[in-house]
C-alpha cells in the first residue's frame, strides 16, 4: 500500500514538473522587450574639440523576441540615444538610432547556482546605426553598420513577466569622417549603454493564471 502511495506521489510530482516546465516554454515563445537607461559614446568617435557627456539620458530600447528552442532564439530590436556636448567643448546634441537582428541564448540552466525565478540571457548580432546632429550642426548626418553585444539578467514577476538589467555594447562600422567639417557634432563611434526594463509574454498559455 506504502509503495503504490509513493508511485502516485511520483508520477503526480512528474506530471506537474512537466507541466510547468511546457507552460515556461509556452510563455518564453514570443516576448516583448522595452527598457529604459543611460549611453556612454566614446570619445574617439568625435572629431577634435568635440565631446560628449561620459554619461547620457535617454536610452530606449523596443524589441519583439522569438525562441526556437528552450535556450536558443532571436529578437529584432530598435534603440534610440541621445547625447549631448560636455563642458567647455561645442554646443552640439546627437540622436542616435539604431535597428539590430541579433541571435540569444538563455544561459540560465548553465547557472545552476542561480536563485528560483533568476535568468541570465546573452544577445549579439549585426545592425545598422543612424546618426542625426541636432542645431546648427544637423546636416552632419551619417548612417553605418554595427554589431552589438550584451548580457541580461532577469528577475520574473509572474509566469508572463520579468524584469530585466541590461548591459550592451555597440561597435560601429564607421569610415573617418572626410572632409572633418562633416564631423563637427557627429558622431562615427561606439556606444555602451546600460538599461532597466520588462519582458512580457506575447504568447499565452493555457495553463497560465
Amino acid at each position: 500500500m506504502l509503495s503504490r502511495f509513493k508511485i502516485i506521489c511520483l508520477f503526480a510530482f512528474l506530471m506537474f514538473g512537466l507541466t510547468t516546465v511546457k507552460a515556461q516554454i509556452e510563455t518564453s515563445k514570443w516576448k516583448a522587450l522595452i527598457a529604459v537607461g543611460v549611453n556612454s559614446p566614446s570619445q574617439d568617435g568625435f572629431v577634435t574639440l568635440f565631446d560628449a557627456d561620459g554619461l547620457n539620458f535617454p536610452t530606449i530600447n523596443l524589441g519583439i523576441q522569438h525562441m526556437f528552442t528552450n535556450q536558443l532564439g532571436a529578437k529584432v530590436d530598435f534603440g534610440y540615444n541621445r547625447f549631448v556636448n560636455a563642458d567647455n567643448t561645442p554646443d552640439f546634441k546627437v540622436n542616435y538610432t539604431r535597428v539590430n537582428a541579433q541571435f540569444v541564448y538563455d544561459a540560465t540552466p548553465d547557472f545552476t547556482f542561480l536563485p528560483f525565478g533568476t535568468g541570465v540571457v546573452f544577445h549579439v548580432g549585426p545592425g545598422y546605426s543612424m546618426i542625426k546632429p541636432l542645431d546648427a550642426y544637423g546636416d552632419n548626418k551619417t548612417s553605418y553598420l554595427n554589431a552589438m553585444g550584451g548580457m541580461e539578467f532577469h528577475y520574473g514577476i509572474s509566469r508572463t513577466v520579468s524584469a530585466y538589467i541590461d548591459a550592451s555594447y555597440i561597435m560601429g562600422f564607421a569610415s573617418d569622417f572626410d572632409p572633418i567639417t562633416e564631423g563637427y557634432g557627429s558622431f562615427n563611434g561606439n556606444l555602451l549603454t546600460v538599461t532597466v526594463g520588462v519582458a512580457v509574454s506575447l504568447s499565452g498559455c493555457a495553463t497560465c493564471n
